[in-house]
């Protein structure tokens, strides 16, 4: 039996009392379906702020997790719980192997201000937020780190090297990175754990230094998850929001080549916007969510029988829900 997958999803968010949310790296084809679409932390505090009783959430696991921290009574269900490359790089043993690395290094755990970024397990969260710690995102890092700084403590920077090494750079401070080379955490201001985006790594100077030479009065702008090397060579830096901020402000004859997700520089605007990379920079995570998939869970509700459902136990939500709002205090 053929289905029409659009028209049942309709008619579904019709008779249901459900939201479709989706990432902005989502594909298109689900992109398109969404109620309420952005970034990660935008995307949890909207679905708070609704009032229907199920989420039908299109991104990557952490997000669903996101909106059950900080919206236990929330029913969140996700076309596929996908796992972020990043997110699963680093679990509550290895941010533990993290803190214990320090103190064998002389540092006290008290002394320890633990900083993750959103792009990180409900448990990671947890543990940061019991040790007194904060969440960030890619827009607000600064911020994050600037305040954690006055503690006069030792700021461990998880998951995101490149994150933390970009900032760490941008505020004139020292970083290392454990694992990567000679990393003595007492001859550094912020500590970074050896995590990364796979899909921002595929940006290279080397990209940069192409279009350069092809477009001399292009711009060049990058998501803060790239290589320190690429930063470094950009015009502008900036968060998923920023970024798509900063290239609708161009004026529409302005070239800009763009070192982020390929869905979403897809659709940033018709004509002079190019992807920095010589590959498709595609998120294989995000992109495993297609139309059938959202047609099913949708239809799961219907039935009576809902799939995929996003649980956090009770300790988790407390002191990850700890940490958001400690970051979202300042921001």
């Amino acid at each position: 039996m053929n289905i029409d997958y659009r028209a049942e999803i309709e008619r579904l968010k019709k008779e249901l009392d459900v939201t479709v949310v989706a990432h902005f790296y989502q594909r298109d084809e689900v992109f398109e379906m969404a109620d309420i679409t952005g970034d990660s932390l935008e995307l949890a505090r909207k679905v708070k702020a609704d009032d229907s009783e199920w989420t039908v959430f299109c991104g990557v696991g952490f997000m669903g997790q996101s909106v059950k921290v900080i919206a236990p009574e929330k029913r969140v269900l996700m076309p596929k719980i996908a796992c972020c490359a990043m997110a699963r790089m680093i679990d509550a043993s290895y941010y533990d192997d993290s803190v214990a690395y320090m103190e064998k290094h002389g540092i006290a755990r008290e002394d320890i201000l633990p900083i993750t970024y959103i792009n990180s397990d409900a448990t990671v969260k947890a543990k940061v937020g019991e040790m007194g710690g904060l969440v960030c995102t890619s827009s607000n890092a600064f911020k994050i780190i600037e305040k954690g700084l006055e503690s006069g403590k030792k700021i461990l920077f998880v998951p995101d090297r490149c994150l933390g090494q970009n900032f760490a750079i941008q505020m004139g401070l020292k970083s290392c990175v454990i694992g990567e080379g000679e990393c003595n955490p007492n001859e550094a201001d912020i500590i970074c754990y050896n995590g990364f985006c796979s899909v921002h790594q595929l940006f290279t100077p080397n990209d940069v230094n192409f279009y350069r030479r092809k477009y001399p009065d292009i711009k060049i702008a990058v998501h803060p998850e790239s290589d320190p090397s690429v930063t470094a060579l950009a015009d502008f830096v900036g968060s998923t929001s920023q970024l798509i901020r900063y290239v609708a402000e161009l004026d529409p004859e302005q070239k800009v080549a763009v070192g982020t997700e390929y869905n979403l520089v897809n659709r940033m605007r018709d004509k002079n916007t190019y992807v920095l990379s010589a590959t498709k920079p595609e998120c294989p995570t995000m992109n495993e969510t297609t139309l059938k998939d959202l047609y099913l869970t949708l239809k799961s509700i219907e039935d009576g029988n809902p799939i995929n459902e996003i649980e956090v136990d009770a300790h988790t939500i407390k002191y990850a829900n700890l940490a958001l709002e400690r970051m979202l205090a300042i921001n």
